[in-house]
């Protein structure tokens, strides 16, 4: 089928992009609601210099819409992104986990449409899809930390194999979900099947307050 994915560059769009594709789908657009507030309901806000990077990587055409980030008109927005290019596709790929507040609206919406909606990686437990990340080879950092448990000194960091574990040890000590589904961290992907060659960046680690730290970047190499 030709489709659009909802691209935010983080570990499980960039993953349930990467499924899609090798299920013999086309993936005809990188689609991104950009919230102009820090914490949007909906979407992840991703560093749009990067996110051009990564779509020019994949060699897929990247469209954005902004958005004020508020609960209601977030969807209208997502809404008229997608009527921007329906007549090009015939289903809609996301990276939803379990949010079933994300996934039911995004859903509605492709059903409104006419769209298939695919989310490949619906209900896959979080130790599933890290195992699918790391057999792909999938490069992912983590570029926001909102919850307690995880240190500032993971920002920037490469999740590995050997590094999971001491992820998987805080999950389970601090209580918060190893995939990250409900906000506690963010990533982006540095390398993934599709990409032409590995992004490299420089970056400062900033934080709000004892719980809340994000990168800055300052050049992508």
């Amino acid at each position: 089928m030709k489709l659009a994915c909802l691209f935010s560059g983080g570990k499980d769009s960039c993953l349930a992009l990467h499924l899609a594709v090798k299920y013999g789908n086309d993936i005809k657009y990188l689609l991104n609601v950009f919230p102009e507030n820090k914490d949007s309901w909906m979407f992840h806000k991703p560093d749009l210099k990067l996110l051009k990077r990564q779509a020019d990587e994949l060699g897929i055409k990247l469209v954005i819409k902004k958005s004020k980030g508020e609960e209601r008109e977030e969807l209208e927005d997502l809404k008229n992104l997608i009527l921007e290019i329906r007549e090009n596709i015939e289903g809609i790929v996301t990276g939803g986990i379990a949010s079933s507040y994300q996934g039911t609206r995004i859903k509605k919406i492709c059903d409104e449409l006419g769209l298939e909606f695919i989310a490949p990686l619906w209900n896959v437990p979080a130790e599933k899809i890290w195992q699918k990340l790391f057999n792909s080879g999938f490069e992912v950092v983590l570029t926001k930390i909102a919850c307690d448990g995880i240190g500032k000194e993971w920002i920037g960091r490469v999740i590995e194999r050997e590094n999971f574990n001491n992820l998987k040890k805080l999950a389970e000590k601090y209580k918060f979900r190893l995939d990250f589904e409900g906000g506690e961290a963010e990533t982006a992907v540095l390398w993934m099947p599709g990409f032409e060659k590995h992004i490299k960046i420089d970056f400062d680690a900033d934080s709000e307050n004892k719980y809340r730290h994000f990168m800055r970047i300052k050049k992508i190499i």
